[in-house]
């Protein structure tokens, strides 16, 4: 079977930045996925992957099923994906290639391949170390995406700084202080530096956070996606000259590191011993020379740009390969 017509489920819990690392991964390796959004029962909910007896009756009414067919690759992510995926891996004998995106914390040789940040301290032979996190950025995807919004963003001037504003997180709190300081920072940099900013917010921000960085950061060299309409944030990275990035989202900074542009990354406040994988994700790649904290400055710096996904992606068919 060549490699276009082999079948790829993705299954997740349903967060979006997870979600996309996956589909980023099975998008490098030329497949369509099906994507499983999962919700499972109790106690399945609370035990999962420890309880795996009896699966066939953890999903919930309104989660998406595991029926079979069964597909030739699977990508899984999150803690509530792996008894689901090894469920399958099960049903399959073992002829459904897993790969497990992020450290499982579980058996790693459960799985065909691991697919772990280096900030995660899975190891071994069938652990591929990345630097940050798989995603959907490409060059072509880029490109594409800036010449859609040529009209609106190519006149800005330089430099162009993206902000790509994340918010409140398991680990982050994105109080009404860092924003009225993130804020005051960025409209000195439109107005001192005469710098260009082109931001999108999250749903994660918050209404009144939002509020505020839209009443406060407007102007001829401000562009703020309104939230309507395609989403500029591809086009985002590819007219910018600096990035922006808050702290709470490895995706989003994995990103950026994909542009080979200085990333500067904002703070946030931390959740009370929330933070400890974040701070270190964030240590690893300022000791390495890819980012450097936001002051409200602008630094010039850099680096060989991240190629995780691809990088991923061809271990992947090497190993399926391998496997016939």
């Amino acid at each position: 079977m060549t490699e276009s017509k082999k079948s790829c489920w993705i299954i997740t819990g349903g967060d979006t930045g997870t979600e996309n690392q996956c589909i980023g991964l099975a998008e490098a390796l030329g497949l369509t996925p099906e994507v499983k959004r999962l919700k499972l029962r109790a106690p399945w909910r609370q035990l999962s992957p420890w309880l795996r007896l009896g699966f066939g009756c953890a999903l919930d009414t309104d989660s998406a099923r595991l029926d079979p067919p069964y597909p030739d690759l699977l990508i899984a992510s999150g803690r509530k994906s792996i008894a689901a995926a090894l469920h399958v891996k099960k049903k399959t004998g073992g002829k459904t290639f897993l790969v497990q995106l992020q450290d499982p914390r579980f058996s790693p040789q459960s799985f065909d391949l691991i697919v772990a940040p280096q900030h995660d301290p899975a190891r071994g032979p069938n652990v591929v170390v990345t630097t940050g996190a798989t995603h959907r950025v490409t060059e072509e995807k880029i490109k594409s995406e800036m010449e859609k919004f040529k009209d609106t963003l190519e006149q800005l001037p330089h430099p162009r700084v993206a902000v790509l504003i994340g918010g409140a997180s398991k680990g982050h709190r994105m109080t009404q202080a860092i924003t009225e300081k993130l804020t005051a920072q960025l409209l000195a940099l439109a107005k001192e530096q005469n710098a260009s900013l082109m931001i999108t917010a999250s749903r994660r921000t918050g209404a009144e956070n939002a509020k505020l960085l839209r009443a406060t950061l407007a102007g001829d060299n401000i562009y703020f996606w309104n939230g309507e309409g395609d989403n500029p944030y591809f086009a985002l990275l590819g007219y910018a000259d600096h990035i922006v990035v808050t702290e709470d989202s490895v995706s989003m900074v994995s990103e950026a590191l994909s542009t080979g542009k200085p990333v500067h990354i904002a703070p946030l406040e931390h959740a009370p011993g929330g933070a400890a994988r974040h701070d270190l994700f964030h240590k690893m790649l300022h000791d390495q020379g890819y980012t450097r904290p936001f002051t409200g400055t602008l630094e010039a710096w850099s680096y060989a740009p991240l190629r995780d996904t691809l990088n991923v992606a061809n271990e992947i068919r090497n190993r399926l390969h391998m496997k016939g």
